[in-house]
């Protein structure tokens, strides 16, 4: 049986640097939470609001070093950052939520389920993870972290894992670069450590032209659940998350809706037991 922490709300928690509001919506029945890709931040998510579930509530998580959070350090190693990231979205956690995760926002929803798991004794009641192989599978992928400037922006380029619209812009590179480094070097650097699957039901998303996250690859998050396992490919390479943005949009929502009915009949049910 699913626990949720009830945590009094107020203007002052809603200032969290960690968690972005596109639309406010305290009446909503289920949080979703976002976490962006390397070199990604909150306002990737800025239009999902308006494309899923009127209960839904949209809510986007800004990584130091990028976005409004720019001149924040960013994180280099994964324990600390989903710590960080546990502590800052606890107050949230007062109604059911879930996690949305792209690429390198896979592992840290992911691991972060695990950690909220063990601190707070909660878990998200659907995993949504996108562009990324299952953690226990090693990544066959030579580390660039390290490489020098123009190695490191050539190797961001080959991968096709950073939008052309910031590699082309120089004077923005420069900006990111210590931002990208960062990213690169948790990913890179990320220990896949064994527990118990996860009690959430997981699907995985994937770009039919993706070399990283194919369909195999996909297919071992089943492991990482004792729930249900479903997996949707998509047409586009990485970064399918935009080039098919409304068809992801449009699976998203279908799930999310069927979880918010479950959640209502649930709730249903056990008023009925309450009153019987």
């Amino acid at each position: 049986m699913k626990c949720f922490v009830v945590v009094p709300m107020n203007a002052k928690q809603f200032s969290n640097p960690w968690v972005m509001f596109p639309k406010p919506n305290p009446q909503a029945s289920l949080r979703l939470f976002c976490f962006p890709y390397a070199g990604g931040k909150a306002l990737t998510f800025r239009t999902w609001t308006s494309s899923l579930p009127q209960n839904i509530e949209v809510c986007p998580i800004e990584l130091p070093g990028r976005g409004v959070r720019l001149m924040d350090k960013p994180f280099t190693e994964m324990s600390l950052l989903t710590e960080a990231i546990a502590e800052a979205i606890y107050p949230y956690l007062d109604k059911p939520f879930v996690f949305f995760g792209h690429s390198m926002g896979t592992l840290i929803s992911f691991e972060l389920a695990r950690k909220i798991r063990k601190k707070y004794s909660l878990f998200p009641t659907h995993l949504f993870v996108s562009g990324r192989g299952a953690p226990h599978v090693p990544d066959d992928v030579s580390p660039i972290h390290a490489q020098s400037e123009t190695e490191f922006i050539e190797e961001l380029r080959r991968l096709n894992g950073t939008p052309k619209a910031i590699l082309e812009n120089n004077e923005l590179m420069q900006l990111l670069l210590p931002m990208l480094r960062a990213d690169f070097t948790m990913i890179e650097n990320y220990l896949y450590l064994p527990e118990p699957p996860l009690d959430c039901s997981i699907t995985a998303f994937g770009g039919l032209q993706d070399s990283r996250g194919t369909c195999d690859r996909l297919e071992y998050w089943r492991e990482q659940t004792s729930a249900d396992f479903s997996l949707h490919m998509f047409p586009g390479d990485h970064l399918f998350l935009h080039s098919a943005e409304s068809l992801l949009l449009e699976t998203l929502s279908r799930k999310l809706y069927h979880l918010t009915k479950t959640l209502a009949s649930s709730a249903s049910r056990e008023v009925c037991k309450v009153r019987g």
